[in-house]
């Protein structure tokens, strides 16, 4: 009895952890708060950024969407659907903001 009481403790252990992890890796606010204007969103920016001739535009609107929606998608086109708020946003006009 005291064994299965041990196993259900380490399972329900790991299990919180692979929840955990699971819900902070990726997505809509995976950039930390904390972190997000001065370390996350730039160098995720600067990847996002790094095929266009437009570098210094493309940067400053990346890093105001990562502020907005904590998350970029990763490559340098597509994969909006990683971050849908990033995705959604557009401008006055309805095209849409984020690059």
């Amino acid at each position: 009895m005291r064994r299965v009481k041990l196993n259900f403790l380490v399972f329900l252990i790991v299990t919180s952890m692979a929840v955990i992890e699971i819900s902070i890796v990726g997505g809509e606010g995976s950039v930390p708060i904390e972190q997000h204007m001065f370390v996350e969103c730039p160098s995720a920016c600067s990847v996002r950024c790094s095929a266009t001739h437009h570098r210094s535009h493309c940067m400053d609107v990346c890093i105001d969407c990562c502020g907005k929606c904590l998350c970029v998608p990763s490559s340098t086109l597509g994969n909006k659907d990683e971050c849908s708020c990033y995705r959604d946003l557009k401008t006055k006009y309805g095209q849409p903001k984020c690059p």
